[in-house]
């Protein structure tokens, strides 16, 4: 049976009648322009293979993966569509390479899911592929139809350089040039695994946000741990996760400022009001203010008398506490 470009265009990789897109910002806008060949290169593993309808208890998921978690509201509709319309898109399986009649998705998981969910066969193609081009070809079809963000893109990167498989391999897997894979592998690698679980898919977030980020990580990874510990993101979104602890990091080792003092004003003025004195106290500073119109001639008269008036202070002072 033909399969005709039947997943063409921008549709989520698990059903045709979904078009879910994540934001698009900065660098990411790079990646789309290679989105329809990937598309293309996607399409070319399924087409004019048979579909066959196979239990979805036979079929084991992939053996590196490439998401962090489903959004639950994209998979309700994705269930929902399922239901009333049928699955229009196959998944791509292969022979599982270690256990006899059992099946490995290459791509297709929240298919899987929904079948199992819906008690129905999921509708596959079967291809004998070596992991070589199963990774290539899970991350070409997630790449263009299943919107990984850049944090997810990154992960699936690191662990496909983990498995051995050199940077063309992972460069033809997600549509990207050696440059952008080098960068991908570089956030995932500084910062560690478990935050960027705790921090989630983030798809609001891009590239350049992820890179301040894991520069900021390895100098205070005491400062995120700690924070963490708190439990304060576990009912946040993941994009805000993430801006709470880019805040965070970035609040720490700046210069604290310390409170301005509380000041007083204590105004005095003679009955005539012909000087008028304000004293403005603020921590262990005092400003004396001489005004009206006696101001000035008041101010010299106490300039030449300081060394009596201190005196006299010094004095009272001594009395008062008894020395």
């Amino acid at each position: 049976m033909a399969r005709k470009n039947l997943l063409s265009g921008l549709v989520d990789a698990e059903n045709t009648e979904q078009a879910i897109l994540y934001p698009v910002r900065g660098a990411s806008k790079s990646m789309i322009r290679s989105v329809n060949e990937l598309a293309r290169q996607a399409d070319a593993y399924l087409e004019g293979e048979n579909i066959v309808d196979l239990d979805p208890g036979s079929i084991d998921g992939s053996f590196v993966l490439d998401r962090m978690g489903d959004n639950r509201e994209q998979y309700e509709e994705l269930l929902q569509a399922i239901r009333e319309h049928g699955q229009n898109s196959p998944i791509l399986v292969r022979p599982h390479p270690l256990v006899d009649g059992r099946y490995m998705v290459v791509f297709g998981h929240r298919r899987v899911r929904v079948a199992r969910e819906l008690g129905r066969k999921v509708r596959s193609v079967v291809k004998a592929v070596d992991d070589k081009a199963h990774v290539i070809a899970q991350g070409q079809e997630n790449s263009a139809r299943s919107n990984l963000t850049f944090i997810e893109k990154s992960t699936f990167a690191k662990r496909l350089e983990a498995l051995g498989y050199d940077r063309e391999t992972i460069s033809s897997a997600l549509g990207a040039n050696a440059a952008a894979v080098s960068k991908m592998v570089s956030v995932a690698s500084r910062i560690p695994e478990a935050i960027i679980r705790r921090i989630g898919s983030a798809p609001g977030i891009g590239r350049e946000r992820w890179v301040e980020l894991s520069l900021l990580i390895p100098k205070k990874l005491d400062v995120v741990e700690e924070y963490l510990a708190r439990g304060t993101l576990d009912d946040m979104e993941s994009d805000d996760r993430f801006e709470r602890i880019l805040a965070t990091l970035n609040a720490k080792g700046k210069p604290v400022r310390k409170a301005s003092a509380k000041v007083r004003d204590e105004p005095w003025a003679p009955e005539d009001k012909s000087v008028s004195v304000t004293v403005k106290k603020a921590g262990k500073k005092a400003v004396v203010t001489l005004g009206a119109e006696d101001g000035l001639g008041f101010a010299d008269y106490i300039k030449g008398r300081l060394d009596g008036l201190y005196k006299d202070f010094r004095k009272a002072q001594q009395v008062s506490t008894g020395d």
